[in-house]
Formats: C-alpha cells, sequence, structure tokens
C-alpha cells in the first residue's frame, strides 16, 4: 500500500486531533508536526511518540503534504510557504483572513497542481451524510448555531468563526447565484461581532436566513431545509436528521434509522400521506473522513470534497455578509440624537 507523508502545522485543540487521526489512517505514514510553541509541539510529539521538527521549513521539505490547524491570522504566510515547497494543502476553515490571500492561493495551487482542501467539517457531519443519494432543492434554509463565548475562535468576528461553516453548506446545496443580501449583528464581549444574522436570496427563488453566537446559554447547531414535498430537521450536535415528506420522495430503506406514517391528508386535492424518516450515520468520526479524503486525494490525484475554491466563495460571501453589517451598524449611528 503506498503510504502518503503528512505533516501537520500548530497542534492546539484542533491541530492535536489532526495528528493523532493521521496516526491511525493506513494510507498516512505521518512524518511529524511543527508549532511555534515548542514546548507545546514537544508535549505532543512524546504523546503520539512522533518527531517535532524545529522550524516550518524543516517539516516542509520531509513531507508531502501538510494540514494547517494554526489560527487564521498564520494561515496564509503558512499555505504559501508549503505551495512553494510543492505541498499539497488541507487548511482549516477560514481558508485565510482575507479574499486577496484566499484568491491567491487557490490559484498558485492551481498553478503547481497541487491538492487544496478547507475544513468546512460539517460536510462529513453524519446527519449530512445520511442524506447522500436524497435529492436537495431548497426553496427556504434556516440555520442557528449558537455557542458558548470562548476566547479561542473570538480572534476574527463570528461570521468567520461560526457563521462560515452554514455559508459552505448553504452553498454547496443552493447551486445558484446571490441575488441580494443583508446583515446585522453586534459586538458584545470582543472587539468584533459576537452574534450576527443575515439573510441571503438567491436567483433561482431559495432564501436563506443564517443566526450565529458565540454568547449563547446553550449549544445549538442546526438547519432546517424546506423544499416541495420535504423538510429536513438536521441537528449537527446530534449527528441526526428527521425528514418530514411525501411518498413522492424516496428514501431508501437502508438509511432510515425510524421511519412512520404519520396519516393521510384530509384534503381531496393532496392525496397523499406525510411519512416520517430519522436518518444518521454513526460511523462517521468527520474530522477523520476529512483527514481520509484529503489522503486519498493526494494519492489518487482527485479532487477533495471541499476545494480551495469552496473555502474563497464562503470567504467571499462572509465578506459581504461583514460588510453588510458594518452598513447597518453606520445606518443606526446616523440616526442617533
Amino acid at each position: 500500500m503506498k503510504k502518503v507523508k503528512i505533516g501537520v502545522v500548530g497542534v492546539g485543540h484542533l491541530g492535536r486531533f489532526h495528528a493523532k487521526l493521521y496516526s491511525e489512517i493506513p494510507e498516512v505514514e505521518l512524518i511529524g508536526i511543527f508549532d511555534k510553541d515548542k514546548k507545546r509541539a514537544e508535549e505532543i510529539a512524546s504523546e503520539l511518540k512522533i518527531k517535532s521538527f524545529p522550524s516550518l521549513e524543516r517539516l516542509l521539505k520531509e513531507v508531502e503534504g501538510v494540514s494547517i490547524a494554526a489560527p487564521t491570522s498564520l494561515h496564509y504566510e503558512i499555505t504559501k510557504k508549503a505551495l512553494e515547497n510543492d505541498c499539497h494543502i488541507f487548511v482549516e476553515k477560514p481558508v485565510t483572513s482575507t479574499v486577496n490571500e484566499a484568491e491567491e492561493l487557490v490559484n498558485m495551487a492551481n498553478e503547481k497542481n497541487r491538492i487544496f482542501q478547507v475544513g468546512h467539517i460539517e460536510r462529513f457531519n453524519g446527519a449530512l451524510m445520511a442524506l447522500e443519494g436524497i435529492p436537495i432543492n431548497p426553496l427556504f434554509i434556516e440555520a442557528h448555531r449558537l455557542a458558548g463565548f470562548t476566547p479561542r475562535g473570538a480572534d476574527v468576528p463570528v461570521v468567520l468563526d461560526l457563521m462560515i461553516h452554514d455559508i459552505d453548506l448553504i452553498l454547496s446545496l443552493v447551486k445558484s447565484p446571490i441575488s441580494d443580501l443583508s446583515a446585522s449583528g453586534a459586538a458584545i464581549i470582543s472587539e468584533s461581532e459576537d452574534i450576527a444574522n443575515c439573510r441571503i436570496s438567491f436567483e433561482n427563488g431559495c432564501v436563506a436566513n443564517i443566526t450565529s453566537s458565540r454568547i449563547s446559554a446553550k449549544k445549538m447547531r442546526k438547519m432546517r431545509i424546506f423544499q416541495k414535498n420535504a423538510y429536513f430537521s438536521i441537528d449537527f450536535n446530534e449527528g441526526v436528521t428527521e425528514v418530514y415528506h411525501t411518498s413522492n420522495l424516496e428514501i431508501k430503506d437502508s438509511q432510515k434509522d425510524l421511519a412512520m406514517s404519520l396519516g393521510a391528508l384530509d384534503q381531496s386535492q393532496i392525496p397523499t400521506e406525510i411519512l416520517y424518516s430519522r436518518l444518521s450515520r454513526d460511523d462517521v468520526n468527520a474530522l477523520k473522513v476529512e483527514c481520509q479524503f484529503f489522503a486519498e486525494a493526494i494519492i489518487n490525484k482527485s479532487k477533495p470534497i471541499v476545494s480551495g475554491l469552496d473555502g474563497l466563495n464562503a470567504l467571499r460571501v462572509a465578506g459581504q455578509i461583514m460588510i453588510e453589517i458594518e452598513k447597518h451598524k453606520q445606518l443606526i449611528d446616523s440616526q442617533k440624537p
């Protein structure tokens, strides 16, 4: 079996899991790790019995691909160095701090013919993967992503910290250009927005309403999708999707945890019944699947499921949302006595 040589850059909370999971993937030879915090790097290297490199440059010369789990502000610098060393890239979301940085890196990866994968992990959540093979044609989407405040991630606005997950998911589900966008938000604890809401209209008529908060008393990661003949309630925390649908929507028995009829509708003009299915994929470790797909993309020279361009498109929309939030703030300020 061919093994791909991979290193991990940044072994904080998330990077440690990258390294641990790569050590469990048969197709991967985990070469080692690098972190600017040498004490942290040595602790993780000792725990996983792998090598801690004294510099980023030394690591890049030994590997074919790197997972980058450093702070967002360092993504551009590290990714560029890795591409200059002809490495394949898996960088955590958001891809970079700015659209211009992301555009440069996407172009650079294309020119060098390198794999460029972005860590939008919710694409690999068991609740979403359970919908594989079911046609999704949204008319309306509502997403709520709520979390308590932690300093980790607070170096960027909540739009880049949390909302960007749902932006990426919605862009992957709605195959249509955006026609209109409005947004508002507020900074409560940190220096940037801690809570935000946006409404996105697409040219095909679909509308998405997204709310994200990192100052909530309870955690929630839910998305509701409404389409002709079906309603999907996706719980990313629980890894479960509930589907209310007519018999016109085909769901394979192998997908169903639970299926039941909710009774026939009494309107004579709608001769059908509403069915309920509970779908899940308990066998999915989303981050491990991401790491596995990165390795396989390198080995097979295939396109990653979440490409650098996908990361760039999500960042572009996030940028538009932050511009609209700023416009809304300025409008409110102008109306103050």
